[in-house]
């Protein structure tokens, strides 16, 4: 269900694997209430939220007795198509973003194009592979789900770090910063579809 007066979208989604409800409001505060049952994860979205200024609600039930895997991927999913419903035909966005990210030891550079042609290129290396009882390769898994179901063209690169908590929390916030400029309304074309196509639906 997506509202035509704000940019807001709610999705539900349920397999065999996992039982996942989210909404998403792009003019937010950054406003979060998210549970998934995978501590770190839960962090991290809540990082993606609060530097995006995206709103996001999100309960997830997934098969955690198997793996983190299927709830990650499938919140990528579900976060995605919540936003690309958000979007709309992305009439007035800026569309384009880029930021260098720091945190102590790590620097990760993100940049998206809000295309509608979903594509995802992974530059980063964790020097563990847990951080704490969660998967480091799962990260990839989440950005991959949320590029191709938002429409989204996402560049991620990590320079340097040597702590796996911070690699992965600079690229959430990266992403979620970069997120929140290319979504944001352009005053100069707020009527117009930043595309010589005229369309940004892929």
């Amino acid at each position: 269900m997506v509202s035509s007066k704000t940019r807001t979208a709610e999705i539900s989604r349920k397999t065999n694997e996992t039982a996942i409800s989210v909404r998403v409001d792009l003019d937010g505060e950054g406003r979060y209430d998210v549970a998934t049952g995978v501590g770190f994860f839960d962090h991290m979205l809540e990082q993606l939220s609060r530097h995006s200024l995206i709103d996001l609600t999100l309960k997830a039930d997934g098969d955690l007795h198997i793996d983190d895997h299927h709830t990650v991927e499938d919140c990528g999913i579900a976060i995605g198509k919540a936003i690309a419903d958000a979007l709309g035909d992305r009439r007035g966005i800026t569309r384009y973003a880029s930021l260098d990210l720091a945190m102590d030891d790590c620097l990760t550079r993100a940049a998206i194009d809000v295309s509608g042609r979903p594509f995802l290129v992974w530059d980063v290396v964790f020097p563990t592979q847990k951080i704490g009882a969660f998967d480091t390769e799962l990260v990839r898994e989440f950005f991959q789900a949320l590029a191709q179901n938002a429409g989204i063209t996402l560049h991620v690169t990590n320079h340097y770090g040597v702590n796996s908590h911070h690699i992965a929390e600079t690229c959430f916030k990266a992403v979620a910063r970069v997120l929140r400029a290319a979504c944001e309304p352009d005053p100069r074309q707020r009527d117009a579809v930043p595309s010589t196509k005229g369309s940004l639906k892929g």
